[in-house]
């Protein structure tokens, strides 16, 4: 935890393959969170990891996410936030490891989940127009899922398939006990 951010701060990742609703849920936690006066911060990690060229070797340049990362949530925390909702994708125990010593607070992982075939038919309208794009996030989408279900990262998990955003939101403060 960084010297001056409140001890009580616990941070939680929406993790999840692609199109399961990671950001839209991470946003609608943060409202809820704001609603009961609980000072956050919601962080998409797609953002921090964004630049071009990739290392090799490191083909989500999750390196430079954990740099990004460290700065970013000390900053929020050393501003008084207790607590982190993070909308990203970890796949094993050591990306684990290092997403939770970069941001110095205690980690929940929460996997959403949703039906392939539901999934699909939101990166069909997410990506409609861009076809390689689409071709790229229904083939990663069904890899990921697998990935995630194997690597077991996650401490609980939440159905992003059915019900309102609001709903799942509230479903998932209520798994990671923040309610």
């Amino acid at each position: 935890m960084h010297a001056d951010s409140p001890r009580d701060a616990h941070a939680l990742l929406l993790n999840g393959t692609v199109g399961v609703g990671k950001t839209t849920v991470a946003e609608a936690v943060g409202d809820l969170l704001a609603d009961a006066g609980i000072p956050h911060a919601v962080i998409d990690l797609d953002w921090l990891r964004k630049s071009w060229p990739t290392p090799p070797g490191d083909r989500f340049n999750f390196g430079m996410l954990l740099r990004n990362l460290q700065a970013v949530t000390g900053h929020y925390l050393d501003a008084g936030a207790t607590r982190l909702v993070l909308a990203g994708v970890i796949e094993d125990q050591d990306e684990r490891k290092l997403l939770a010593d970069a941001i110095g607070a205690e980690l929940l992982v929460c996997r959403l989940r949703a039906e392939l075939s539901i999934i699909h038919q939101r990166l069909a309208r997410r990506h409609g127009n861009e076809p390689e794009a689409l071709r790229w996030h229904l083939n990663r989408s069904g890899e990921l899922d697998g990935i995630l279900s194997r690597s077991a990262v996650d401490d609980f998990t939440v159905d992003a398939g059915t019900g309102s955003v609001a709903d799942v939101a509230a479903a998932v403060l209520r798994a990671a006990g923040w309610t």
